[in-house]
């Protein structure tokens, strides 16, 4: 009997495997964010799709352009197929099919696809961070920007570890409620091309500001240039950590940063512990000490982005009670708000402010002759941060009399209490030291961290289909001019290989002249040098912009020209226009006797010297030392001499961080800066 009921039970769960294992296996489909509505393909080729789904899964592509394919899952869940695209046009719809699942895309347009990539300038929107830096008639270009042709998809600020599979970011038409926020470089860089080509454009953006060309450079290509070999081969290595530390990170508690239409200033208001962490009462002594003025990244804390507290215990004299007070900070990165004795003086609460010198003044009844606890929330968003002024602008005094000012500068106490990470901020309650509890890392990654940039906002692209690439970056790599030569072509050729386009156009912008602490000097100069270099790399292209800078702001505000000036290559070299692209560039030298003879190129209209600019042009003899030179312009090149060098050897143009153009061709577009000589960098 027992026999018989164990046959049966065997039967019975024979049976349900059978019909479990005759159930369709759920396939789980998904795609990137870049293929979502509105999205722009690459007309007239062979575009690239992918996603993931259940290993040996069928997907079924379709568009109603009439081109269809089909891929299979791999065994990691991956796959990819390629769907033939036609002319420009749409709007069309894209299909995706599983045999459980459908994932159509609407409003698709076919036309030309370009990356934008970069620091600060590349990232500015066309509203620009004001109220220092502002895009010349912003108002007007958002009002007047209704154009569905033109697409952005703005990437996500993103680190990595290793290369992610997808970003997050959406694709927005042209219009006045997308558009201010918008990188301006590239969306007149689109602009011009979709008026000139009457097509769709579409830009897939991904910038950060404040950062350096090696985090954009894959690990297995960096890992080739010898500076960088040691540091890529130890972030291979932290791999488990830096997991381990991402898990603790997400199981805190969090509070969004991300802005929305209802929301444009979300870090207005928040309350991060600020109670406790201004309360004159708040044990301090095991907080961390840190010397201010400085950066928090020189601290124990690290380099990373979000929010921390500042202390400092002063005493207020007898002879100021009853005196209205300043306290001045000197500028903090990027905002902040100010407590005296747990009572709020002041802040700066809006993006933008990060050049600001921050001066509060307290009213004559707050103040009282004894300890005096000043507390500083400050947030920082990007790149360093902290107060980083002079120490001289880190004082308190009675208004009116600043010369009986006590200074504020030296030891600090200090506190994380949140990382901002991908628009979020995690918070660290400071009374139980939960960022003190941290799993460790043997290194801190950050947006300037080698490789973590590529990982995060480059990889996860690839292999998308583009036609190139334009580029606005190298403020943070001045100082190493040579080694962003060489870093610059390992980029190019990087992301050539990652897209799979060995020869796609790259155009980038030379720098705009900045002081960078000392006009006169060369610093910046070198790193425009070492760009005008790279233009032996073939399919390259500069677009100059020595006579739109802004020696006071490193954030220039005309980018309709720098957008323009990058189109004009595009145009020139990749979509068959007949048009001056490109400012004269020097193409030959000659050292004839007592001068030099500079032949350019791009200067069929002639070669033009402005009256009203000082002049730019140096020579120098064997001795290296570089004086005022005299100039004779004869069609497409130009004579250099000066008296008393009657053997030159070396001249530049505009090579000072804050020089300033004049020489021009005939279609008005100035040339870059340069140098002759073989060591560029001092």
């Amino acid at each position: 009997m027992k026999t018989l009921h164990f046959i049966k039970f065997t039967c019975f769960f024979v049976f349900l495997s059978l019909l479990y294992s005759c159930q369709p296996t759920k396939s789980n489909l998904e795609l990137p964010a870049l293929f979502s509505e509105n999205m722009v393909i690459q007309q007239n080729t062979d575009a690239i799709i992918w996603g993931k789904a259940t290993p040996g899964t069928i997907i079924n592509i379709s568009a109603d352009w009439g081109s269809s394919t089909t891929a299979k899952a791999m065994e990691d869940s991956t796959w990819q197929a390629t769907l033939k695209t036609i002319e420009a046009g749409g709007p069309y719809s894209l299909t995706i099919e599983a045999p459980d699942t459908t994932i159509s895309i609407r409003n698709v347009l076919l036309g030309e696809v370009w990356l934008a990539s970069g620091q600060s300038n590349m990232e500015m929107p066309v509203a620009g961070w004001p109220p220092r830096d502002t895009i010349l008639h912003s108002a007007q270009v958002i009002a007047n920007s209704e154009n569905p042709q033109i697409r952005m998809l703005t990437v996500e600020r993103t680190t990595s570890i290793t290369p992610l599979t997808d970003v997050t970011g959406s694709w927005e038409i042209s219009n006045p409620q997308n558009t201010g926020h918008f990188s301006a470089t590239a969306y007149f860089f689109a602009v011009k091309l979709n008026k000139e080509l009457g097509v769709p454009i579409g830009i897939i953006h991904s910038s950060w500001g404040g950062t350096p060309i090696e985090a954009w450079i894959s690990n297995e290509k960096l890992s080739t240039h010898e500076d960088f070999q040691t540091i890529a081969n130890k972030l291979k290595q932290i791999i488990p950590q830096e997991k381990a530390y991402h898990q603790w990170l997400h199981s805190m508690n969090w509070i969004s940063v991300e802005k929305t239409d209802i929301n444009q200033e979300p870090y207005k208001n928040l309350d991060i512990f600020d109670h406790y962490c201004s309360n004159p009462e708040t044990n301090t002594d095991n907080w961390n000490s840190i010397q201010l003025p400085g950066e928090i990244e020189n601290s124990e804390a690290g380099d990373l982005d979000g929010v921390f507290w500042y202390r400092k215990t002063f005493e207020i004299p007898d002879k100021w009670e009853g005196k209205n007070l300043v306290i001045s900070l000197g500028p903090i990165d990027d905002m902040d708000v100010t407590y005296l004795n747990g009572e709020r003086i002041g802040g700066y609460e809006t993006e933008g402010n990060w050049l600001v010198e921050r001066t509060y003044t307290v009213p004559a009844e707050k103040i009282k002759t004894g300890k005096a606890v000043l507390a500083i929330k400050v947030i920082d968003i990007m790149g360093a941060g902290g107060i980083n002024g002079k120490p001289e602008l880190l004082t308190v005094y009675p208004q009116n009399n600043p010369h009986d000012a006590i200074s504020l500068a030296g030891e600090w106490k200090y506190k994380v209490v949140a990382q901002l990470f991908e628009k979020k901020l995690y918070l660290f309650d400071p009374a139980t030291d939960t960022f003190e509890k941290r799993p460790k890392r043997p290194i801190v990654l950050n947006s300037h961290t080698p490789t973590t940039l590529y990982n995060g906002m480059i990889a996860p692209l690839t292999p998308y289909s583009i036609k190139g690439t334009i580029w606005y970056q190298g403020e943070a790599n001045v100082g190493r001019a040579k080694q962003y030569l060489e870093l610059m072509g390992l980029l190019i050729n990087d992301w050539r290989d990652k897209f799979e386009n060995e020869k796609m156009p790259f155009y980038y912008v030379q720098l705009a002249p900045w002081h960078y602490n000392d006009v006169k000097g060369t610093s910046s100069a070198s790193l425009r040098e070492a760009q005008r270099r790279a233009l032996n790399i073939p399919n390259t292209g500069m677009a100059v912009t020595l006579d739109i800078g802004d020696i006071n702001t490193i954030h220039p505000a005309n980018k309709a020209d720098v957008g323009e000036r990058l189109a004009l290559w595009a145009l020139a070299n990749d979509y068959g226009k007949n048009m001056d692209y490109s400012g004269p560039l020097p193409s030959k030298i000659e050292r004839q006797s007592n001068k030099i003879v500079i032949y350019f190129k791009h200067a069929t209209e002639g070669l033009i010297i402005r009256k009203d600019v000082v002049n730019q042009f140096e020579i120098a003899g064997k001795d290296g030392k570089f004086v005022p030179a005299q100039v004779k312009v004869l069609e497409d090149k130009i004579e250099v001499f000066a008296p008393g060098i009657s053997s030159p050897a070396e001249v530049r143009y505009a090579f000072h961080n804050g020089a300033e153009a004049s020489l021009f061709n005939g279609a008005g577009l100035p040339a870059p800066s340069f140098t002759t000589e073989e060591n560029f960098e001092k």
